[in-house]
């Protein structure tokens, strides 16, 4: 993907993200009792992922390796960040991502 291209989809996927978060903040308004019980979706779709790929690259602790002990960079560099990112939805959507590859515990976050 050229940079044209990459910075179209950028751009694609922050307004998705962006007209998705309004529409969730104006029911929450409105119903403050109101469940989202399918929030799970957004978290594997891939204009949430491209956007916080592009957060999680931009910031401050991009250079440091992850729990994987990858980095934004040497992701880039090796299998691309489109392939990251489809696996990376892929582990989310059946479930393997739940466990750390360096502790071998899993982990869970209950909202």
């Amino acid at each position: 993907m050229n940079t044209d291209e990459s910075e179209l989809a950028l751009f694609r996927a922050e307004r998705r993200v962006r007209e998705i978060q309004t529409k969730l903040h104006r029911w929450a308004r409105d119903d403050p009792h109101r469940r989202f019980d399918d929030l799970f979706n957004l978290v594997a779709d891939p204009a949430f992922l491209l956007v916080a790929w592009d957060r999680v690259r931009s910031n401050k602790g991009a250079r440091a390796a992850g729990v994987d002990g990858s980095t934004a960079a040497s992701i880039a560099a090796g299998k691309g960040v489109a392939d990251f990112l489809d696996e990376l939805r892929s582990q989310l959507r059946d479930r393997s991502a739940w466990e750390s590859p360096r502790s071998g515990i899993g982990w869970s976050r209950h909202l």
